[in-house]
């Protein structure tokens, strides 16, 4: 039986309530040197649903663990079918205001870089460069026995081939690119192997269960120690994998500033939190600071 992921914790006493000024976000940005660490929150306004907000997707869905995915080809199965049908809509998701402010941030050299915890590519789509993908990208798939890397639309194009008229209608998208169906829907969906090895496909991102790469990690570390600040966007911080730059950041006295409509596991380190939807915070710190976001305008 699968065990559910981390899906709450308990916000602390006495923090006080988010705040609907940005100000302090325009301020820190003023400044420069702002390392980003985005969450699922900014990808909702592009129609990719979030893990733990308001209708969040884990009140109803269990993600892949990874231990479920390397033991059983039948749990494999059943991912690659509800991936593969989430992908047609997960692929065709386009960058929001919040991620155009952001890369716009960056060509006006106010970002020290920006390390997102999301799967979708979205930021990178937006213009920001350097991203570091925390947690692995959906557009990639591994070989977990050669090791061989490969673009997602050549996978989706192989699974198209092997299961023709698969079209069930799926009763949500999830932010893993999974789409919710039943097992009936499932049914007998064929699972393609590596064309170099035969080997077991498996998306190039880090499931529920998985250890993000220790490099990585470290990079993400380096990132805190070289920024002036660190802005969250929308994450509520309650794994650990995103939570530990806030602590880090926190440790070593740099401000910590949050965009997220709801309270984070993270708020006790913040200057501030700001509770508004991302796109019109970010909309907002960037007319302060006279910055268009529309992607066409150089620094």
């Amino acid at each position: 039986m699968r065990m559910r992921p981390t899906l709450s914790w308990t916000p602390a006493e006495g923090l006080p309530p988010g705040t609907t000024d940005p100000g302090p976000v325009a301020d820190a940005l003023g400044t420069g040197g702002v390392l980003v660490l985005s969450g699922a929150g900014i990808s909702t306004e592009s129609g990719i649903p979030d893990y733990r907000g308001e209708g969040g997707s884990l009140s109803r869905h269990t993600p892949m663990t990874y231990q479920d995915f390397v033991a059983s080809a039948r749990a494999r199965r059943r991912y690659w079918a509800r991936s593969h049908l989430g992908w047609r809509t997960f692929g065709r998701a386009r960058p929001n205001a919040g991620h155009r402010a952001v890369a716009a941030f960056g060509r006006h050299g106010l970002l020290s870089g920006v390390i997102t915890q999301n799967v979708d590519g979205l930021h990178q789509a937006a213009g920001s460069e350097g991203v570091v993908e925390l947690h692995g990208s959906l557009g990639r798939v591994v070989c977990l026995s050669c090791g061989a890397l490969s673009p997602r639309r050549e996978l989706a194009r192989r699974l198209e081939e092997a299961n023709a008229g698969f079209e069930p209608v799926a009763a949500g998208l999830n932010p893993d690119g999974d789409a919710d169906l039943t097992d009936g829907q499932v049914g007998d969906f064929r699972v393609v192997p590596c064309v170099l090895c035969g080997g077991v496909l498996k998306p190039d991102v880090v499931f529920f269960g998985e250890a993000v790469p220790p490099r990585r990690v470290e990079h993400c570390r380096e990132l805190v120690r070289e920024a002036a600040s660190l802005l969250v966007l929308g994450s509520s911080l309650t794994v650990m994998s995103g939570l530990r730059f806030v602590r880090q950041a926190a440790q070593e006295g740099k401000p910590v500033l949050i965009v997220n409509r709801d309270p984070t596991r993270g708020d006790r380190h913040a200057l501030t939190r700001v509770a508004l939807p991302l796109g019109a915070a970010l909309t907002a710190v960037a007319d302060r600071l006279g910055i268009p976001v529309d992607g066409r305008a150089n620094a």
